[in-house]
């Protein structure tokens, strides 16, 4: 009997007494242009371009910046890309992922995504005011 009780004790208050243990997520995000002119892709996006020419439809591709965050999921957290360009993320529990693209104080986008580890997701952007090319962001969760 005091047993059964104890263990009723436990069930019923153990949430409020246990912290919830949040699970660390590591964020990168590459800022690159797009162009519909043919010739060579930086080198750097390799492991990217047959994504980036499937979802964008350009040519060649250019890495602008970079960076990277880790948090807790959930929770909240930014990376610079460099240019004025940040990415505001809110991870949520599962693999949700809020996302508000901006450069400085205009917010250039604003989108949900459902990342897996390793996969990029690609998010494509506003013109860069040069001859037809666009901005565009790869996140990848790790």
């Amino acid at each position: 009997m005091r047993l059964t009780f104890l263990l009723l004790t436990v069930a019923i208050f153990g949430g409020f007494v246990l912290p919830n243990r949040a699970e660390a997520a590591q964020f990168s995000a590459l800022l690159v242009t797009a162009s519909k002119s043919p010739g060579p892709s930086d080198s750097r996006l390799k492991p990217y371009e047959a994504t980036l020419r499937r979802i964008l439809r350009f040519e060649s591709f250019r890495l602008v910046g970079q960076g990277s965050t880790e948090l807790n999921v959930p929770g909240k957290g930014r990376i610079s890309l460099g240019g004025g360009h940040h990415l505001q993320l809110d991870a949520t529990e599962g693999n949700r992922v809020d996302a508000v693209w901006l450069q400085g104080d205009r917010t250039l986008m604003r989108t949900g995504l459902s990342l897996r580890g390793g996969v990029p997701a690609v998010l494509g952007g506003p013109g860069t005011g040069k001859d037809g090319e666009v901005y565009a962001v790869i996140v990848i969760s790790q």
